[in-house]
């Protein structure tokens, strides 16, 4: 029976001060264990009851390759684990990875306070590093959609699976405004303006649900404070150097209407602004997104964000200290996080980190701690299991990537295509790849070619709509008897770094010689581009009768087909200015700047189809 219902209501105040005043009442469990007291009483009572290497545990975020085995997370007291990338078990099933966190988690209960773990995956369009699970298109795709409750819808999702999975922490929505298409992250973005990143921050309201404590509900992450899509030439982990009256008005807003929605987490830059690393950028932190935007959530570093402020590899106590005092409350270490610890206990006991800051650190992490309700149910929902890859959810997904489908040529209405009596050639490198339309951070960090996830490829998607077509992936074989050809072409997987293509963005050759085959054929021909961004495509656009820009649609090729023949009309609008030629980069809204297709752009099908 709970207190109320056997005292009086003056007694009850009494009973409820002295619990606020007192951590816990002689005789009876700790109240940090006490579901039924405030999370601030109950942080309170935990905090009270931890030593300095319990709190500097809980402000270590290993990767899950970094621990020897579960016995090193209760030794080590480590507050959080992350699969990176490419960090995924064997066999890589759902129910493998739940088994795995149950085991991790088990063994950080075994910790003498109990505190349970948080364990983080970058899950930014599905629980993408799952085989099998449900992989909707990139962000860029959702922007062209304009559509923030179907956003949502996503994030719901892809809470669904992620929880279904352990995990309880995802490190998406990226809310980078990206500037410049020659930065590998451009795919990571809604768009080029503030506006759109905006109202897309629903997809947040969908990872975290109603209140964080339900079932299917993990904590989100507003990344990558602040101004990675802003670099100069789009370099990645670049310099933003720009004002700060530009930083608040194209960088910033996102991050407002996140903290605003009430984001659990917040994940730093690798970036500069103004040749400051974000990592050490106390006002940026400290004082505008802490003190005047009033975010309390966690505030988390990038993979090993700590080591790269000096340049050099291998953290130093001077980064260690800058980062923590900048307000950093969780710091990704990857491997080296015993090293960090014993580093960051001597800056506590020499006075170069106050006792405050790790104090203010520890709060916000076991403030969202017992939000998710890990003390209370810290082990795997398994009921969560089956939505995996579930129907509704890829039918939620083809329904995105209908959505996102841009039409920007359609000369003589060579679109729709007709199901009936009209023969179709298909080709190119990506008409029948899963890992092409899905690109990077699809499995592997990087993203792979080939059949690496299950799926409809665009190619399947085309086949189910018309028994009359014939595919060469080359052009091979095409003769001037087809009525229609379509060329699914575009960039290859790739994630940050090795994305930013600073000497050009044209097709590549494979793809220039089979636009070349179906260009000598004299078969009009639709060009479907699969890429994370906009491709300098003015010198090959007159050749081609259609253009659609496809983006990185994901598992569902179907959708994609939907839009070929059809079944719907395209509604999708450019999230980004489309340049004449690379050179023009960075081109923006509003800059002046002579525009392929404008921000906004989007042809529909005429009203008679």
């Amino acid at each position: 029976m709970r207190l109320g219902r056997r005292l009086g209501i003056g007694a009850l105040a009494l009973g409820l001060l002295v619990a606020s005043e007192t951590p816990a009442l002689a005789g009876n469990s700790p109240a940090y264990k006490d579901s039924w007291r405030p999370v601030k009483v109950r942080v309170a009572d935990l905090m009270s009851r931890m030593t300095l290497d319990d709190k500097l545990g809980q402000m270590m975020q290993a990767e899950r390759l970094g621990v020897k085995s579960p016995a090193d997370v209760t030794t080590g007291r480590l507050g959080s684990l992350l699969s990176g990338g490419s960090s995924q078990p064997t066999p890589n099933t759902p129910v493998t990875w739940a088994d795995m966190y149950d085991g991790f988690q088990k063994a950080a209960l075994a910790t003498p306070l109990g505190i349970p773990l948080i364990y983080g995956v970058d899950a930014v369009h599905g629980h993408n590093g799952l085989y099998g699970a449900t992989v909707f298109p990139h962000n860029i795709g959702l922007g062209a959609t304009r559509d923030p409750r179907l956003v949502e819808k996503i994030g719901r999702a892809t809470a669904e699976e992620v929880s279904g999975t352990g995990i309880d922490w995802d490190f998406a929505p990226c809310l980078c405004v990206a500037r410049d298409d020659r930065w590998g992250r451009t795919y990571e973005s809604f768009g080029e303006v503030p506006q759109l990143a905006t109202e897309m921050t629903s997809i947040i309201t969908g990872l975290q649900g109603r209140r964080l404590d339900q079932p299917g509900s993990v904590l989100a992450t507003a990344k990558h404070y602040v101004g990675d899509g802003g670099t100069t030439g789009g370099v990645n982990e670049g310099n933003t150097e720009i004002s700060e009256q530009e930083l608040r008005a194209i960088h910033l807003p996102p991050f407002k209407a996140a903290v605003q929605r009430g984001v659990g987490s917040v994940m730093i830059s690798y970036s500069s602004w103004n040749g400051v690393k974000m990592h050490a950028g106390s006002y940026l932190i400290n004082d505008v997104l802490k003190r005047e935007l009033g975010f309390t959530g966690i505030v988390i570093s990038d993979y090993n964000g700590v080591d790269k402020i000096d340049g050099k590899t291998g953290f130093t106590p001077e980064e260690v200290e800058a980062s923590i005092n900048a307000g950093i409350d969780m710091v990704m270490v990857p491997y080296e996080w015993q090293k960090f610890i014993d580093t960051l206990r001597t800056l506590v006991q020499d006075g170069r980190v106050p006792m405050s800051r790790i104090d203010d650190a520890n709060r916000r992490i076991l403030t969202k701690k017992f939000e998710l309700g890990l003390f209370e149910h810290p082990l795997t929902d398994r009921r969560f299991l089956n939505t995996i890859g579930s129907k509704p959810h890829r039918d939620l997904a083809r329904q995105a990537v209908r959505e996102s489908q841009v039409l920007l040529k359609n000369e003589g209405n060579v679109l729709p295509l007709a199901k009936r009596n009209s023969k179709i050639f298909v080709a190119g490198k990506s008409a029948d790849d899963l890992g092409n339309q899905s690109g990077g951070w699809t499995v592997g960090w990087q993203g792979t070619s080939g059949p690496v996830i299950p799926g409809t490829t665009i190619l399947q998607g085309i086949r189910s709509k018309s028994s009359a077509v014939t595919y060469a992936k080359d052009g091979t074989g095409i003769d001037p008897s087809y009525d229609v050809a379509v060329a699914v072409v575009g960039e290859t997987p790739y994630a940050e770094g090795k994305g930013d293509r600073p000497q050009g963005m044209g097709l590549d050759a494979t793809d220039l010689a089979t636009l070349q085959k179906l260009k000598e054929s004299g078969v009009p021909t639709v060009v479907v581009l699969v890429s994370g961004r906009p491709l300098d495509i003015a010198a090959q656009l007159p050749d081609w009768a259609g253009l659609v820009e496809s983006w990185l649609p994901g598992s569902e090729g179907k959708g994609v087909a939907d839009v070929l023949f059809g079944d719907y009309n395209p509604t999708g609008k450019l999230p980004v200015t489309w340049m004449r030629s690379a050179d023009q980069q960075p081109i923006n809204v509003g800059d002046g700047k002579p525009a392929l297709f404008p921000y906004g752009y989007g042809l529909h099908y005429p009203r008679h189809w």
